[in-house]
C-alpha cells in the first residue's frame, strides 16, 4: 500500500532495479554508541542473522534460553530481508551458555559482558553495502551526481515502507486507535485479506472475516500470538472488539500508533518536498549534534547553518506536549491535523497510551557514500556504500536514486 510521496531529484529520470535478489545483496553493520565495558550483570551479544526481524531474533533467543523476551534489550530495529549484524543485551545469563546458542538463521559472533540494558537509539548509525541489479550500467555518473546532491541537500526523511508493516497499513489501524474505533482496529489487525497475504496468514484472515474465531485463532502461525489470542478474545466475549485489541501487547500497540504518527510527519516532508534545505520563518529548527530544536525567528539569518547541515527544518511526530511551529510551517502542519479530524490533546488515549509527542528533521545527510558498478553472473550491478545515523532509513535513500516503491523492488533467489 504505497503513499505516493514525492522524490527530491524527480528531475531525474527513473533508474529502476532491483534489491534483495540475493541474501548478501543488502548488507546492515550496527555501529555501536559504545564498546561493552567487560563487567556487569548484563551480557552484550553480537549477532549475525539472515531472514530475519529483529523482534522474531529476540523472541527466538529468548524463547532458546528459557528468558522472558522483556530482558533482551536492543538499540536499533534491522530488516528482516537482509543479512545485518547487531548487537542485543540479555540480563543475567552468562556468556557462556549465549556462546553456546544454536538458533536457525542467527549466529553468535562475539559476547562481552556489560553494566546496563541496550535500550532503542543506544548506537551511532549503521553502515550500508547494497547491490541494486537489473540497473544500466551506463547510468553510473547520474547516480554518483544523485548521491552528491542527496549529500548536499539531503534526503527526504520520510518513514520507510518496512515502518508500515508488510500490509502497508499498520498507520490505520494507528489511526483507529486514536478515534477510539476499536472494531476498525481489530478488523484491520486480524481480517481484511488482501494482495499481501499468504498461506496460513490468508486462511486465518478469511476465517476471521466469517466470524470463525476460534478457527482463526489456530490459523495464524507462531510468529504471530497477539493476533491468536485476539481471535481467542473474540470468541470468548461474543465479539468484543475493545477487549480484543486491549489484549495486545503493549509494545506491539505503541508500534501503531507510532505508524500514524510516522504517516502524518510524511504528508509534512511530501508538502515542502521542493524546500526540504530552505528554512522559513517560525520553523522549528533542528540541530543534528544534540537533537534540540529551536524556533527560528530570521531564517535568512540560519540559513547559512542549514547549508552546513548543523541544523534542518522539523516536522511533527505529534503528540499532546509536541511544541507546534508558527507562520506557514505551522500551518501546514495544523490543516494536515484538522483533516484527520484530531487535535493534539486526542493524543492521550484513555486506558491505553499517551503520547507526548517530538520533532524530527525533514531530511538526513547519508556520510560516506560511495558507489561502484559491477558485474557477476547475476548481470550488471551498482554497489551502494553509506553511513546513516539512527532513525534514517538506507530505503529511502535508495527510493530517490531509484525512482520506485522500494518495498516491491525486491527478488530473492
Amino acid at each position: 500500500m504505497t503513499q505516493n510521496l514525492p522524490y527530491l531529484t524527480a528531475d531525474v529520470p527513473p533508474l529502476g532495479g532491483r534489491i534483495k535478489v540475493r541474501p548478501d545483496d543488502f548488507r546492515v553493520e550496527e555501529v555501536p554508541l559504545y564498546e561493552a565495558s567487560g563487567q556487569g550483570t548484563h551480557s552484550y551479544v553480537c549477532i549475525e542473522k539472515i531472514g530475519m526481524s529483529t523482534l522474531r531474533a529476540v523472541r527466538e533467543i529468548a524463547r532458546a534460553l528459557g528468558e522472558p523476551h522483556r530482558n533482551v534489550g536492543y538499540a536499533g530495529m534491522k530488516d528482516a530481508n537482509a543479512i545485518t549484524r547487531q548487537i542485543l543485551s540479555i540480563e543475567h545469563v552468562p556468556p557462556e551458555r549465549i556462546e553456546k546458542l544454536e538458533v536457525p538463521g542467527i549466529r553468535v559472533l562475539w559476547v562481552r559482558r556489560h553494566g546496563n540494558k541496550l535500550r532503542l537509539g543506544h548506537l551511532r548509525g549503521n553502515r550500508f553495502a547494497i547491490r541494486l541489479r537489473g540497473v544500466d550500467a551506463g547510468r553510473l555518473g547520474e547516480v554518483r551526481e544523485m548521491l552528491g546532491v542527496l549529500a548536499r541537500r539531503g534526503v527526504p526523511n520520510y518513514f520507510g515502507e518496512q515502518r508500515f508493516g508488510a500490509r502497508g497499513d499498520t498507520w490505520q489501524i494507528g489511526r483507529a486507535m486514536m478515534k477510539q474505533d476499536w472494531a476498525e482496529a481489530v478488523s484491520l489487525m486480524l481480517g481484511r485479506p488482501c494482495e499481501y497475504d499468504r498461506g496460513e496468514v490468508l486462511r486465518a484472515r478469511r476465517l476471521f472475516e466469517e466470524g470463525k474465531y476460534e478457527e482463526a485463532a489456530k490459523a495464524w502461525p507462531y510468529p504471530f500470538p497477539d493476533a491468536r489470542r485476539a481471535c481467542l478474545t473474540m470468541a470468548r466475549t461474543a465479539g468484543s472488539h475493545k477487549r480484543a485489541f486491549f489484549g495486545v501487547d503493549k509494545t506491539v500497540k505503541r508500534l501503531y500508533l507510532s505508524a500514524f504518527q510516522s504517516y502524518l510527519f510524511n504528508q509534512v516532508v511530501a508538502a515542502r518536498i521542493q524546500s526540504l534545505d530552505r528554512l522559513m520563518t517560525g520553523d522549528l529548527a533542528y540541530r543534528h549534534a544534540n537533537g534540540a530544536v529551536f524556533r527560528v525567528v530570521d531564517a535568512a539569518a540560519e540559513q547559512p547553518r542549514a547549508d552546513a547541515f548543523e541544523i534542518s527544518p522539523s516536522g511533527p511526530l505529534f503528540g499532546y506536549r509536541m511544541t507546534e511551529p508558527e507562520g506557514e510551517p505551522g500551518e501546514i502542519e495544523s490543516r494536515l491535523l484538522a483533516a484527520e479530524g484530531l487535535h493534539p490533546a486526542d493524543f492521550r488515549i484513555p486506558g491505553a497510551h499517551k503520547i507526548k509527542g517530538a520533532r524530527r528533521p525533514l531530511r538526513f545527510q547519508p556520510r560516506e557514500c560511495e558507489v561502484d558498478a559491477g558485474r557477476d553472473d547475476g548481470g550488471d550491478y551498482f554497489e551502494l556504500r553509506f553511513f546513516l545515523e539512527p532513525g534514517c532509513y538506507a530505503t529511502s535513500v535508495l527510493r530517490e536514486i531509484c525512482k520506485t516503491d522500494m518495498a516491491h523492488a525486491e527478488e530473492r533467489s
